[in-house]
């Protein structure tokens, strides 16, 4: 018989797995399926019930539903976002302008050290490779200083937009064309760490606003719509964060492929326990992917990859 359950104590977990290791009913390897498997987490549970326990063999999570799965039961309504109450997904015109732009482009960074130096150097070479053939959007994600928030931390935030700002006005294609979407980090000026996060105060960030009129300051996690297609962007060390926290580490070491089956199965952003990852409840629905977006990313300092998983793209910049 199989089980849908939620993984709720880590602790009493772990002690059952390790009795029935001890007891060779077992195979610890075998008897995971592909995933992250985190304390609160949904898992199907296959085994048998007996002496009013439930025998666990094999442990896997939920099948994913691709988009066009939900879509073909849920219609044109508008999940993602936005001042539409349809789905744009199935928009004609936005398919046909899509379609005529195949070279439509956005550059995705993380760790914006605008204290940095050599960041902000490297910064200007990207723009200054870029000047010529300006992409739709620039996404920068934080941290935007090396030092995490405390004394004198807006004041030298504010100092390096307004450099940036500068710099971004050097090259008037790209403060014409592109939009700059700028993602806080749970290290950046503003509220507190918890999920999801409010965009950097507009206090910080006005000059900066004023010199490149396509600049956009988001929330973390932040949605994107670009035609038809929709980008959830979250700059969280998420894949750090469900490694250390996950029942038992993959034997394959393939964490792209384990994480990516996380986020799809689970459909949520942060499927781990409030201890690690506070979330504001009454907005938890910002952190949920139903339907499936067509890309997911992660920016983490993990190591950089992208991976597939049920028709959604998921891909970590890194730093």
């Amino acid at each position: 018989m199989v089980f849908t359950i939620l993984i709720h104590s880590m602790q009493s977990f772990q002690f059952a797995i390790k009795k029935r290791k001890e007891n060779g009913a077992l195979n610890f390897e075998n008897n995971f399926h592909t995933g992250l498997f985190t304390e609160n987490s949904f898992v199907l549970a296959e085994g048998w019930y007996e002496d009013n326990l439930f025998h666990v063999d094999a442990f896997g999570f939920p099948p994913a539903e691709p988009a066009k799965t939900t879509r073909a039961y849920f219609g044109n309504i508008n999940f993602f976002g936005g001042p539409s109450s349809t789905s744009v997904k199935s928009s004609a015109k936005l398919r046909q302008v899509e379609q005529e732009n195949p070279d439509a482009m956005f550059v995705f960074v993380a760790d914006i050290w605008l204290d940095n130096a050599k960041v902000v150097e490297k910064l200007r070479e990207l723009f200054s490779g870029y000047a010529e053939f300006p992409p739709t959007a620039f996404v920068l994600c934080g941290h935007f200083l090396t030092c995490p928030a405390g004394e004198g931390h807006v004041k030298k935030l504010k100092e390096g937009f307004r450099v940036l700002g500068d710099m971004i006005a050097e090259f008037p294609n790209l403060g014409s064309s592109s939009k700059f979407i700028f993602v806080p980090s749970a290290d950046d000026a503003g509220h507190s760490t918890i999920l999801p996060r409010p965009a950097i105060p507009n206090s910080i960030t006005e000059e900066l606003r004023r010199k490149v009129p396509g600049a956009l300051f988001t929330s973390n996690p932040c949605r994107i719509q670009y035609c038809t297609r929709e980008i959830v962007v979250f700059r969280e060390d998420i894949v750090t964060k469900m490694c250390r926290n996950c029942v038992r580490f993959p034997a394959d070491g393939d964490i792209p492929t384990h994480f990516a089956k996380s986020l799809v199965s689970q459909a949520h952003l942060c499927p781990l326990p409030l201890h690690v990852c506070p979330v504001y409840w009454a907005y938890d629905c910002g952190l949920r992917l139903y339907p499936l977006p067509d890309l997911v990313v992660c920016a983490d300092k993990f190591d950089p990859f992208s991976t597939r998983s049920a028709d959604c793209n998921i891909m970590n910049p890194v730093s």
